[in-house]
């Protein structure tokens, strides 16, 4: 509990340096390279549209990977999305 002014200045002094730390601490977090998929950013987008193209011309799942552009589990994630997102249009007319 703060009663006198030096109580209240050195509470302030305290959580200046708490909050000093905690700007370094966020620093380094905002400099961190962030790992693994970065799901449907440009790149991912591009990916999954070539494939939605190639899947509905007809072209079976073993044929698309054998191409090579994408591995069998990106084209099984691919097809799961695919058939989220069509269900979820089918609701969507449906009502």
């Amino acid at each position: 509990m703060i009663e006198t002014l030096e109580d209240a200045l050195e509470r302030i002094k305290e959580l200046e340096e708490e909050n000093a730390e905690l700007r370094a601490e966020l620093e380094d977090y905002k400099q961190r390279k962030n790992a693994g998929r970065k799901k449907h950013n440009s790149k991912w987008t591009e990916s999954y549209n070539d494939f939605v193209i190639k899947y509905e011309s007809g072209m079976t799942i073993v044929e698309i990977v054998s191409e090579g552009r994408i591995s069998r589990r990106t084209a099984y994630r691919y097809k799961a999305y695919y058939d989220e997102l069509k269900k979820k249009k089918e609701e969507g007319i449906k009502k």
